[in-house]
């Protein structure tokens, strides 16, 4: 860390902060677990009836300065309608991702959601204009299931009633309309297979 002088500043703002982001997650009605390591104060938007379970491990970057791909925004964790849910596994990382769900958004152990990853389940609007302009709401949700280990490169989209498979990787920027199968590289707009991970059914993916 001596070598890297800008961390030894991250870390002492994070201490410092970390009593008034307790506060955030405590008014916002989530709880926090063991080894949290939270860099800026997220954006916690809980329906009522809602829930936002985040496990144990998470690490969280919200401020410019806290990642050298700067997110544009801090980590949003949105439930927009009662029964939503968001839940996130343990040992995960996070750098300016926002979550929107009125379904569910599932995430499971040791996910990286590299600088500024977006995963929503809705479409946020109706589809018809007539519908949009009367303010009708949004086609039905498809829920959201991101499987353990899975790393997600910064930039990229994820689109309602996707699920990423263990081990697979996303590559940056790119736009995922469609389910990615486990230990599988995908990347464009949409994303299409590109390869497969080290980790496959060969190693990593047996026994564990």
């Amino acid at each position: 860390m001596f070598g890297a002088p800008w961390k030894i500043r991250n870390h002492a703002e994070r201490l410092l902060a970390w009593p008034w982001i307790r506060l955030v997650f405590f008014l916002s009605g989530v709880s926090w677990g063991r080894s949290f390591r939270i860099f800026g104060a997220p954006i916690f938007q809980r329906h009522a009836g809602s829930q936002i379970v985040l496990g144990a491990g998470l690490e969280l970057r919200s401020t410019r300065r806290s990642n050298p791909l700067t997110p544009h925004q801090p980590c949003v964790f949105s439930t927009r309608r009662p029964g939503a849910r968001i839940v996130v596994g343990q040992g995960c990382g996070f750098t300016g991702a926002v979550l929107v769900a009125e379904a569910s958004i599932e995430i499971g152990n040791r996910v990286l959601l590299g600088s500024n990853v977006v995963i929503i389940d809705t479409d946020f609007h109706a589809l018809d204009p007539a519908e949009r302009a009367r303010g009708a709401p949004s086609q039905l949700p498809r829920s959201v299931r991101i499987e353990d280990d899975v790393f997600v490169g910064t930039q990229a989209l994820i689109l309602k009633g996707v699920t990423i498979g263990r081990g697979a990787v996303v590559g940056a920027g790119s736009v995922v309309t469609k389910d990615v199968p486990p230990f599988t590289i995908v990347g464009g707009n949409p994303a299409q297979e590109l390869g497969k991970t080290p980790g496959g059914p060969s190693g990593m993916g047996q026994g564990e």
